[in-house]
Order: structure tokens, then sequence, then C-alpha cells
């Protein structure tokens, strides 16, 4: 199921657009504003987000440049009530992938939305390198120095996330909502599983290839 975060101010707005998303069977999170926008997205991943431009504190277009810097790859999408050619354009600019204003229909959210997934799916590589390690997506299959390494589709997962953050530690939070889909109030009840699967990946590819970062999480060497 693609996930979508939504973050406007207005709660009717967010209201109403998290629940088109959702009866169009997507997973919606609605945040009003820029920090709880980069603290969400600090624990998870999402296929797209949905950015109001005009958000206290913090606005959008800042949101947008922050996105890039620490998410690269996120894609956006602006909804916006500021019209002017120069609003869209600095968006575009700053990295979002589309831009709808409002007031909008539904229809063509939804119908924006659609269409920048299948863009996101459609340019997924079936496989990736990083460094020893060849992951092949569709069939989760793993190459570690030209040697097959039999995972389960969990273990594969969590590599896979590993390997996408490598250089940076990766929380037990992020590995439970991404790999496991647990909500972040439900993370402190099953955080031992992301220990049980680390410790079996250390045993099939060798003890020395995750590293343990003290209060941070996981890193792959």
């Amino acid at each position: 199921m693609s996930t979508i975060l939504v973050v406007d101010d207005e709660p009717r707005i967010r209201d109403v657009v998290v629940r088109t998303l959702t009866l169009d069977g997507l997973e919606a999170h609605g945040v009003a504003d820029v920090e709880s926008a980069m603290a969400v997205l600090g624990t998870r991943a999402f296929d797209l987000v949905v950015l109001d431009l005009l958000l206290p504190g913090r606005d959008g277009f800042t949101a947008l440049d922050d996105i890039a810097h620490r998410f690269p790859g996120q894609a956006v999408l602006v909804l916006s009530c500021l019209s002017e050619t120069s609003a869209k354009v600095r968006s575009l600019n700053l990295g979002a992938d589309d831009y709808l204003t409002k007031p909008f229909h539904v229809e063509e959210l939804l119908a924006r939305v659609r269409a920048r997934l299948r863009a996101i799916h459609r340019h997924s590589p079936a496989t990736q390198t990083f460094g020893r390690f060849k992951l092949d997506l569709v069939n989760h299959r793993v190459e570690l120095a030209g040697r097959p390494v039999q995972l389960s589709d969990r273990e594969f997962q969590v590599l896979s996330e590993l390997l996408n953050h490598r250089g940076r530690a990766v929380t037990k939070q992020h590995l439970l909502s991404r790999v496991w889909g647990y909500r972040p109030e439900e993370a402190a009840r099953v955080s031992n599983v992301v220990d049980v699967s680390v410790r079996r990946l250390r045993s099939r590819l060798g003890g020395d290839v995750i590293e343990t970062v003290r209060g941070e999480g996981y890193r792959v060497r």
C-alpha cells in the first residue's frame, strides 16, 4: 500500500484530503506544520508528501528545501491557494514534482496522486548495487561480493532499508514503520523484532557488516 503524508494547517482541508486518499485505498497521515512533517519523515518513509505552502512557523517553501536536502528523492505534490506563476515556479525549482491550486476537485487531486505514484513505481529499478551488495528488488535475492545469500523477505527488507541509508544510522522506529508497518506509538512494544532480524542478518552476512550505533540505530559498514 502506498503511503502519503498530508501537511496542511487547515483541519478541514487536511481531513478531506486524508479521507479522500484513504477511501481510494491509500495509507494517508496528516500533520499541521513543517516541524511535525520533518519529525514524521525522519521516522518512516512515504511515497508522496502533499504539502501546503502557507503554514505556521516555517512555510512550505522552507519545507521543500529541507526535504530536498534531508530526504533526497522524496516526491512532493504542492497543494496551495497561491495561484501565482512565481509560486509555482519557485516550488518546482525547490524540488516539487507537481502543483495543484486550491480550491480543488478531489477527482483531480486523486488523478495527480495516482500519476505521481505510477511514475515512482515505473522508474523503480529492478536491481540495485551498493558496493559489495547487489539486490534483486523483484525476487528479493541478494549477492554479497558475487556470493548468493539466502534471506527471508523481512530480512531482505531490513537490509534494503539499511543500504538505502548507507553511511547513516537507521533507527529502530524507522525500520518498524517501513518494514513492519507499525505506528510510532506501537514501536516501544515490539522493538525487539528489529534486534532479532539484525542478528539473523549478521549470521548470514558476517558479523562486521552491520554495526550498532549507540543511541541511534544500525548502519551498514
